[in-house]
């Protein structure tokens, strides 16, 4: 049965936003090409849409002949506004945008979790309040990026989708992050207590090796794949599952969780409550400074000792002429292969993307590596590549999810 003119309509213009979402500003012309509708039906799909206030005129394209097709429409971007929250175990990272995604105010705090749980949601809720107030006067607000923000973005309550990502298992039933051992009280707090103080905004929360995932097939290292696995390199160890462009969690939200992967070369077994002895110890952040310091390369680059895992690998990776840097990818590489390799032989994603801080500080050089010893431990093909986003990709993963989410809900 064919399509009612409203029904019809309807699926004419969410064509249309979901272009202009993934294209930026286009022309009628550009509008027409892309959907294949005629000249009136663009048209009156473009008169509809500014008159909804979805659209607006943004500027003019670089056509010789002015006339209707040369004027850019874009989303109106001021419609609504958005939060992202990257939770680290003793920090928290806030950004606020608009609905196309240009950032308005960014800001960032240490969380000083021995406060107690009560102090450390006001410190990190406070800091979303003072982003939200900043967002249209700071230095990052319309004086330095000429976007155009109305009064209320700068009132706290104003935002309409809050996306955050944390450590841990979100329930796949309920969304919220479940109570796990080792992982602070104040994360699950802080999810409740945002959601009282915004009770007009959609809060969604999500893994932070989910998020990453997410952003590295939109904007980074997997751009060209539906099917692939992010290994997370961090101080802690995690795995993002993506299958024919879908997000994969488990049955209990736990896909992914290669912690606690059993693997030769621990001094024992992970157990239900830690992963001490899984893969997290080869490859976790502090297992990669007690490596570095066996192989001698702590002073690798002149620093004296680096204070992180990722600088260790950066400093290697500079030097990997130097015989002690090369053990040292080397021995490091050895180790990444046997959760890559598991990973390989379990799901066959054909695409694994080494992320977080190491993955991204190791580059080609640690990825070729890697590669190379997948090549003789497997017989399906693998492409392994660094993270293109680095630490940077859970926050942008979490504004793409509360982008998407408000997007749906303002175009339904």
């Amino acid at each position: 049965m064919p399509a009612s003119p409203s029904t019809a309509r309807a699926i004419n213009d969410r064509l249309a936003l979901r272009l202009l979402q993934r294209e930026g500003p286009l022309t009628a012309g550009q509008l027409k090409q892309l959907t294949g509708l005629s000249r009136p039906t663009v048209a009156d799909l473009v008169e509809r849409l500014t008159a909804s206030g979805l659209i607006e005129m943004v500027g003019e394209s670089g056509a010789q002949r002015r006339g209707p097709n040369a004027r850019l429409y874009g989303i109106v971007g001021d419609r609504a506004h958005l939060a992202a929250l990257d939770v680290r175990l003793e920090s928290v990272s806030v950004l606020v945008s608009d609905l196309v995604g240009r950032v308005l105010a960014e800001a960032s705090v240490p969380i000083d979790a021995d406060a107690g749980t009560g102090p450390a949601v006001e410190q990190a809720v406070a800091l979303v309040e003072r982003a939200v107030k900043e967002a249209g006067s700071g230095p990052t607000g319309p004086e330095a990026t000429g976007v155009r923000v109305p009064e209320s973005v700068r009132e706290w309550g104003s935002l309409h989708t809050v996306g955050i990502g944390a450590p841990g298992l979100i329930d796949p039933a309920t969304g919220e992050l479940r109570n796990t051992t080792g992982l602070p009280a104040w994360h699950r707090s802080l999810v409740g207590a945002l959601q009282e103080r915004l009770p007009d905004a959609r809060v969604v929360v999500e893994n932070e090796t989910n998020l990453a995932a997410l952003a590295e097939m939109r904007d980074g290292a997997a751009r060209d794949r539906d099917t692939f696995v992010l290994l997370w390199l961090d101080m802690g160890i995690g795995a993002a599952v993506v299958l024919d462009g879908a997000l994969r969690r488990g049955a209990s939200g736990g896909a992914g969780e290669l912690g606690f992967l059993p693997v030769p070369g621990t001094r024992g077994l992970p157990s239900a409550t830690d992963c001490d002895g899984g893969f997290h110890s080869l490859a976790g952040a502090t297992a990669v400074l007690e490596l570095a310091g066996e192989c001698g390369v702590l002073d690798v680059g002149g620093a004296g000792g680096p204070a992180t895992a990722a600088q260790v690998v950066r400093w290697a990776v500079a030097a990997v002429a130097d015989v002690r840097a090369a053990r040292f990818l080397d021995t490091l590489a050895d180790r990444l292969a046997l959760g890559v390799a598991s990973v390989v032989a379990l799901l066959d994603p054909g695409c694994v993307v080494l992320g977080g801080e190491v993955g991204q500080a190791g580059g080609d050089e640690l990825a070729v590596r890697v590669a190379e010893r997948i090549a003789g431990m497997s017989p399906l093909p693998v492409e392994v590549r660094p993270s293109v986003l680095g630490d940077t990709a859970v926050l942008r993963g979490a504004l793409l999810t509360a982008q998407d989410g408000a997007q749906d809900d303002l175009f339904g």
